[in-house]
This record gives structure tokens, sequence and C-alpha cells, in this order.
């Protein structure tokens, strides 16, 4: 069996998924299989990775999203720790070796990640304060903004067992979404060195695209509440209300100033949830009504 299995998604990057998976083959590191999830792709994609085919595990899924793509890889790995690589980054040759002896010198954690360097537009940018990586117990910090980066993290697979798979009902913040689940409950680790690339500012990002993502968020906080309540400390149960209710505010003022009636009445019953009663779950479920709209006005945006 291999140390790592590294799962990469993609959707219509035939252009750029060589770049990807060539970082991967040229690690330092080799004990590792590297699954590739074809999310249902129209161009060319095929015909780039068969030029891989000797040395990549090539999977064609029915188009359902990047949640379902990963799960898929998370599904057929054959590793115990799981690294996923979005097909628009890269890795540095030493990735997977460096974190390899992270894992033998720190055996009771079990999600870390490694610091990045972020390209926008061909030039290097500084991540925001906010931004900036850290370790520990940081599921508070992680309410706010998503704290761990996909292409960074390993992840045993045993934690996929204990908290479930990628969220398919959500394409976009599915990262958010597991991260809370995950970070509530275990140690996050951190690696301080640069050790991906991450290409940002490009058409395809859905996530620069989309008004109002805190929609999404607030449905992940919401979802986390419900299933698990009171096993939560009190001081995370209490945050994520909180949280919650300051992006419902946040989300209602950007539906006043768009006129957007049918969304604000659904953060009002969000927000009532919330606050007074949370036996039902039919609110939380109705933010992610738009979604389906929403992405195919973006797709469509990044088209003309």
């Amino acid at each position: 069996m291999p140390f790592f299995t590294v799962i990469i998604p993609t959707y219509n990057r035939a252009h750029i998924v060589g770049r990807a998976i060539i970082s991967v083959l040229l690690q330092t590191f080799t004990d590792f299989e590297c699954i590739v999830i074809d999310d249902g792709s129209t161009d060319s994609i095929e015909d780039v990775l068969s030029l891989y085919a000797n040395t990549i595990k090539y999977i064609r899924v029915e188009h359902g999203g990047v949640s379902r793509a990963r799960n898929t890889g998370i599904t057929m790995a054959q590793g115990s720790w799981i690294a996923f690589l979005d097909s628009d980054d890269v890795w540095r040759k030493t990735k997977l070796q460096e974190q390899y002896e992270y894992i033998i010198s720190h055996p009771d954690i079990y999600i870390h990640q490694t610091d990045e360097t972020w390209i926008r537009k061909g030039r290097v940018v500084n991540p925001q304060t906010r931004h900036i990586k850290r370790e520990g117990f940081i599921f508070e910090d992680s309410l706010h903004l998503c704290l761990i980066s996909p292409s960074a993290v390993v992840v045993h697979k045993s934690v996929f067992e204990n908290v479930g798979l990628f969220d398919e009902r959500l394409t976009v913040c599915e990262d958010y979404d597991m991260w809370l689940r995950i970070a509530w409950q275990y140690h996050v680790g951190l690696l301080p060195h640069k050790l991906v690339v991450k290409f940002g500012g490009h058409g395809d990002q859905l996530s620069r695209a989309l008004w109002g993502m805190d929609r999404f968020r607030v449905y992940a906080i919401c979802k986390l509440l419900q299933h698990y309540g009171t096993k939560l400390p009190d001081e995370y149960y209490t945050k994520a209300i909180n949280v919650a209710l300051q992006k419902c505010d946040i989300l209602a003022n950007g539906a006043k100033k768009r006129s957007n009636m049918q969304l604000l009445q659904k953060i009002e019953k969000v927000k009532h949830w919330l606050t007074v009663d949370r036996q039902s779950m039919q609110a939380y479920p109705d933010l992610l009504e738009e979604q389906l709209n929403l992405i195919v006005s973006c797709q469509e945006m990044v088209l003309q």
C-alpha cells in the first residue's frame, strides 16, 4: 500500500492539469499513488491525461462538482494519508518528503498543512494577516474564513471515516464545511515551508464570481450545529452561533441592496432557527436553493 494517495480533481482544465500532474511526478518522495478525477470535462483532457497513463490512475465521472470528485478519490484511495492538489496549483518537489517527515515526528497529529506562495495574474502576492496559516485548535478562527488550503493539506484517512466526506450539495465552500467538521475535533498541524504554489485570478474560479458566498458558510455552520449540537464545547457552540448571525446580517444587507426579497426571507428564517428554534431542519438548507442558478449565471458570464 502507498503511504500517500494524491487526489487531483479537474474539470475542463486540459490546458493546465498537466502542470499539476508533473509537479506530483517530480516529488522526491515516491511512495504514493496519484488519482486524477475528471469531473465530466468537455474539453480535450482525456488526450492530455493519456500522456501520463503509466504513472497515474485516471477516473472519469459524470459531472457532479469538486466534492463528488474528491469523494470518489477518497473512496478509492489505497494510501493511509490523503493529499489533495487542485488542478491549477503545483507542488514544490520536496512537499511530500517534508510532510512524510512531519508525520513521522508528530504521530498524534492527523491533519497538517504546509505554507504556500500565492500568484495572481503572474505576480507573487502576500496574504493578508487574516489569511496567515496557524496551527493548533483553529476552529474559532476558521469560522470566519477558510484557513486550510486543499492543495497544502494532508489528512489521515481515519479522519474522513470519523467526520464524513465532502458535502456534495455544495459547489463552493465545500472545503470550509469540511475543515469546520475537522477543526473542532482535531489539532491542525503546520509545516511553515512554502511548498505549494497557488495560482489565482483566472476566470473559471467560481468563488471569485459568486456574490454572497457567506450563504454557503452559514449553511455549513448551521449544519454543524444541527449535527453535533451539545457535543461541541460551549465556547465553540456560542461562537458558531454568533459568527453565523454576523454573516446573516452581512447577507441581509447585500440582499436589501439588490432588492432580493426572496433571499432576505430565507435569511430571516435562518436567524430565527439560530436564536429561537433549532428543532426544525427546514430553514438553513433553503440557502442552497439558488445555488444552481448562481453557478450557471457565473459560468455564462465567464464564457462571454
